[in-house]
C-alpha cells in the first residue's frame, strides 16, 4: 500500500510512537522519521536528554519545530513526533495545516497512565524531566496539559496498546476508507 500523505503518530512519552512508527513505515514501504532523532541531530547532541539539557527547552522546541517543518515538506512518510512536539512554537499550526490540506493523517496513541508509568520507570534515565520531578512523577501533570492538544489534532485516537500489525491494519482501513475524498 503506498502512502499519499504523512502518517503522524503522537502521544505521551512511552506510548509506542517510535516502535509502532518504524513498523508501520516498513509495512507501508515508506520512510520513517523519529522526530526526537532529527531534533537531537539538529542540536548536535548524542541523546534527546542531552539536547534538552544543553540547549534548554526553548532552543529544543525551536529545533523540534524546524525538524517537523522539514519532515512535513518531504515525501509522504511515517513521522513519530516527540511527546512535546505539538507544544513547540508553530508546530501545532504546521500539523493543522498539513492535516487540513490532506497531507497528514494524525494518530493519537492515548494509552492508560499506569501503563505509561510502568514503561517510563523501566527507562526513566533516557528522558529529560520537564518539571524537575522526574518523568514518572510528572506524568499526570504532563498528560493533563498535552492530551487535549493531541485530541484536537487527531484523526483517530487509539486507547489501548497495540501490536504493530494491529496499528497497520487500523491505519490501512482508515486511510482506504477516506481515500476517495483525499486523493
Amino acid at each position: 500500500m503506498s502512502m499519499y500523505r504523512h502518517l503522524v503518530l503522537m502521544g505521551l512519552r512511552a506510548s509506542g510512537k517510535s516502535t509502532l512508527g518504524a513498523a508501520a513505515a516498513q509495512a507501508f514501504a515508506a520512510p520513517f522519521v523519529d522526530l526526537d532523532d532529527r531534533t537531537r541531530e539538529i542540536l548536535g547532541a548524542a541523546t534527546v536528554r542531552d539536547a534538552f539539557r544543553d540547549a534548554g527547552e526553548d532552543r529544543f522546541r525551536a529545533a523540534e519545530a524546524n525538524a517537523l517543518a522539514r519532515a512535513l515538506g518531504e515525501v509522504p512518510q511515517v513521522i513519530a513526533l516527540g511527546g512535546g512536539t505539538p507544544t513547540a512554537p508553530g508546530a501545532r499550526e504546521l500539523l493543522e495545516a498539513a492535516r487540513s490540506a490532506g497531507r497528514a493523517y494524525m494518530v493519537f496513541l492515548d494509552l492508560p497512565l499506569p501503563l505509561l508509568a510502568e514503561r517510563l520507570a523501566a527507562h526513566e534515565g533516557d528522558r529529560p524531566s520537564l518539571t524537575g520531578r522526574g518523568v514518572v512523577a510528572e506524568l499526570e501533570v504532563v498528560a493533563a496539559a498535552r492530551r487535549p492538544l493531541y485530541a484536537a489534532l487527531t484523526d483517530v485516537r487509539l486507547l489501548e496498546p497495540l501490536r504493530a500489525e494491529e496499528l497497520v491494519s487500523i491505519i490501512a482501513s482508515q486511510v482506504s476508507s477516506d481515500s476517495s475524498t483525499n486523493g
